[in-house]
């Protein structure tokens, strides 16, 4: 469980240049260390076979030597255009390539994979965010807009599967029996204009949706309010029909995620706090729907 509402840990800009953090191997995943393992055992062999060094091919497919064998001996992650330019120079018929289907998926963080399995199992979630509306209730538009502004930027295709991998997660709204969400949004990036006039009335407009339905909570916090415990950054709470638990905050516990009953009661506490804090419900719809009527 991570704060995956932010960008995705940034690819690499110049695969032979720089070994840029993010595309290690997390050595605790215990799957992604197996399926690049064995995608970097398979390169390895087939170089071989084609009688090929390492350096050499690392200068066939605008690596350095050293990323060559960090590839094959599982410690870096293979880019889709490493796996495609070695297809080519091995002469594999796309067997190469074709790993990239599996890759990808190891491609960020173990709990950043899970957490959409982790909301979908959840019997209660409590989400509050300071600085972005929540990425189970951005728009389509909204999500591109923000993966976009990303600097150095993202290739057009990283940008439609970190687009469609933060909708797919809302489908936890059409669960039967539902869920019981809240949110509680701080006024600042409601009133962010992302995107333009139109756009950041979509995004109004998809708030006050999501607000309506019986299983969800949409609280507003204004930014005319005492200090809070959620000045720290964005809080997570994740409740299981198990009785089970596990939640994470950007200022405690160095923002990773805890099930420990103690830490989680803190947790309980300040996101508590917060929604004391916030407008009621039915006040908070009467915000947003105030911004709508500004424009």
């Amino acid at each position: 469980m991570t704060a995956v509402d932010g960008e995705a840990v940034r690819p690499v800009e110049a695969a032979g240049e720089v070994d840029e953090p993010g595309w290690e191997v997390d050595p605790d995943d215990e799957w992604g260390v197996a399926v690049i393992t064995t995608v970097g055992r398979q390169l390895r062999l087939r170089r071989e076979a084609a009688g090929m060094r390492a350096g050499e091919f690392g200068a066939a497919v605008g690596y350095g030597e050293d990323l060559v064998y960090k590839v094959e001996g599982g410690k870096r992650i293979p880019r889709q255009e490493y796996l495609d330019r070695a297809d080519e120079i091995l002469n594999a018929g796309g067997l190469i390539s074709a790993a990239w289907e599996d890759v990808k998926k190891v491609r960020y963080p173990k709990r950043v994979r899970e957490l959409g399995k982790l909301e979908a199992r959840a019997v209660e979630i409590g989400v509050y965010e300071c600085n972005i509306i929540p990425g189970l209730l951005q728009t389509s538009e909204h999500v591109r807009i923000l993966i976009r502004a990303a600097q150095p930027p993202y290739s057009p295709d990283d940008v439609e599967r970190m687009v469609a991998a933060r909708l797919a997660r809302q489908s936890v709204f059409e669960r039967d029996p539902a869920s019981s969400i809240h949110f509680v949004v701080e006024e600042a990036p409601l009133r962010r204009q992302v995107g333009g006039t139109m756009v950041w009335q979509q995004q109004l407009e998809r708030l006050l949706e999501v607000a309506r339905l019986n299983s969800v909570t949409l609280q507003v916090m204004p930014t005319n309010t005492e200090a809070h415990p959620g000045l720290d950054g964005r809080i997570e709470l994740l409740k299981f029909p198990d009785g089970t638990a596990v939640g994470r905050a950007d200022g405690l516990f160095n923002g990773r995620p805890v099930g420990d009953p103690k830490q989680l009661r803190i947790l309980e506490l300040q996101y508590g706090t917060i929604r004391a804090q916030a407008l009621p419900p039915r006040e908070s719809l009467a915000f947003i729907d105030r911004l709508l009527g500004e424009t």
